[in-house]
């Protein structure tokens, strides 16, 4: 054989060995890459021709699965529509699905290894079961209440959160973000209008995709003060300690006065802690937070929950719903010397302090338990197989951490009471029950208006904690702190009408 036919022959077989190799490659390592891809049409009509499975709270169906007679057979639907987006998600025929949806997708695919014995008896029947159920810890009154009251809300405002749980359990009893969509076009089987859709929402500068409950973080204004309160009673000041306060005060290093919301708050120079918490005094708070320093405040807010990455609400223990991590920010000057002027904002909840409205619900939870613990959040009550007949999951409460002792809880119980009795939280009540919280208000950005907060919870005549809730309004303005706590006990009240969901 001459040179030019051996060279012939050896690139021939390089060739053959590297068509060999890429074949194994293909086989060994990308086929099930290839196989669950969305764009191969035979796995999308057989995901299809499986009927999904319910994902329901309160005996109600959310979101249900329809036959369509169509090649995709299933059709996704949504009943609520919008009012339970940010919790259920969507399952879209090309696009990754989200919320529960995809949290709990092999589940209600039918797909899951819990459910080998349903797709093994498939194989002798010759049918198609359909996916496993969903059940979530939601309250339909509490979610009605939120939903409503947050769209309705009286300032005309676009944007906020709101969130409610079970201080006991850790169940979450509403989950609504302002503004919401509408997941039906989203799950068309016209991937065009699916797109189409998807795009109008994506570009809304309002961001209606935002989970604002679990995913937005903002200074949260005095209702941060609980955090500095804990602190304080944790070194020495009992909640009738007079601590410093009076109309102004300029911290150490600072040019710009730190002044209360009106004149007529707090103007003396001294006051009580508990005062100072039911009046939302900010020269007082700005004080103390200097005297116990950064140190104390961080640590107290970190056992409260603030810097967590990881948590996720879903089932517990497990993978669920990402929850944006709340942030206490620089109290101090990047050498690590002391700041006061930093300090005395961020103990008024300003500076560089975020938090989500999951972790101001989690405060109000844990002062509103009298062992001072704070539940695991969760929203994946059971799980059941096709048949509704075999349990796969029930959730078992767990302990997240127990950030303060039970007399501080109750120290901080009495001062939160006196909140909503006689001071800035008086639109929270209800007859016959005890309510607590925090109003906040906070500066967003220069020449808008400010942030609406309110933290609280209610106890029946015995003292058991019933519900935890958060409200925010962004940019609410004038008003805003007032109106997010009218809000919080609608909410509240909506549970209290609601005991099958506790």
């Amino acid at each position: 054989m001459n040179a030019p036919l051996r060279r012939a022959g050896v690139v021939v077989m390089i060739l053959f060995g590297l068509l060999f190799a890429n074949l194994n490659w293909i086989q060994s390592y990308k086929a099930d890459e290839y196989r669950n891809s969305d764009y191969n049409g035979r796995v999308q009509v057989a995901e299809y021709e499986r009927k999904r499975g319910n994902i329901e709270a309160g005996g109600t169906a959310l979101a249900t699965s329809k036959d369509t007679g169509g090649k995709l057979k299933f059709l996704r639907t949504y009943p609520a529509g919008a009012e339970y987006a940010h919790v259920l998600g969507y399952k879209p025929v090309n696009l990754a699905e989200t919320g529960i949806e995809r949290v709990e997708d092999e589940f209600l695919a039918g797909t899951s290894d819990q459910l080998i014995g349903d797709r093994i008896k498939d194989l002798f029947t010759g049918d198609q079961t359909g996916g496993g159920n969903v059940l979530l810890t939601l309250s339909k009154k509490a979610q009605d209440a939120a939903y409503n009251q947050l769209r309705n809300n009286t300032l005309g405002v676009k944007r906020g959160a709101a969130i409610a749980i079970d201080p006991r359990t850790g169940a979450v009893q509403a989950l609504v973000s302002m503004p919401s969509f509408d997941p039906n076009p989203l799950a068309s089987h016209d991937s065009k209008k699916a797109a189409a859709a998807y795009n109008e929402l994506e570009q809304d500068p309002n961001g209606p995709l935002k989970n604002r409950a679990l995913g937005e973080v903002l200074p949260p204004g005095s209702t941060f003060k609980i955090v500095v309160a804990a602190a304080a009673l944790e070194n020495g000041v009992g909640k009738e300690t007079k601590i410093p306060a009076g109309a102004s005060y300029t911290a150490p290093t600072s040019g710009t006065p730190i002044r209360n919301a009106e004149p007529g708050i707090c103007p003396d120079p001294q006051v009580t802690l508990i005062e100072a918490v039911t009046e939302s005094c900010n020269t007082g708070f700005a004080q103390l937070g200097v005297r116990l320093g950064a140190d104390a405040i961080k640590e107290k807010a970190r056992q409260f929950g603030f810097e967590q990455e990881d948590l996720t609400v879903g089932q517990l223990g497990e993978s669920g719903l990402p929850v944006a991590a709340s942030r206490t920010g620089d109290m101090q000057n990047p050498d690590g010397s002391a700041d006061p002027a930093a300090l005395a904002q961020s103990s008024i909840g300003q500076n560089n302090v975020r938090m989500t409205p999951l972790q101001g619900a989690l405060i109000a939870a844990a002062v509103a338990n009298k062992d001072g613990k704070q539940m695991r959040p969760y929203l994946v009550r059971q799980m059941l197989g096709p048949d509704r007949t075999t349990s796969y999951y029930s959730a078992e409460p767990r302990e997240l951490r127990q950030p303060i002792s039970g007399q501080v809880a109750s120290d901080l119980r009495d001062m939160m009471v006196s909140v909503v009795e006689q001071g800035t939280g008086r639109k929270a009540q209800i007859n016959g029950y005890t309510v607590g919280g925090k109003t906040g208000t906070a500066q967003s950005a220069p020449n808008r208006p400010d942030h609406g907060w309110f933290i609280g919870f209610v106890l029946d005549k015995n003292g058991t904690p019933i519900s935890a809730v958060c409200v925010e309004l962004e940019q609410a303005g004038p008003g805003g702190s007032g109106e997010a706590a009218r809000i919080a006990g609608k909410i509240m009240q909506a549970v209290i009408s609601d005991p099958g969901s506790r």
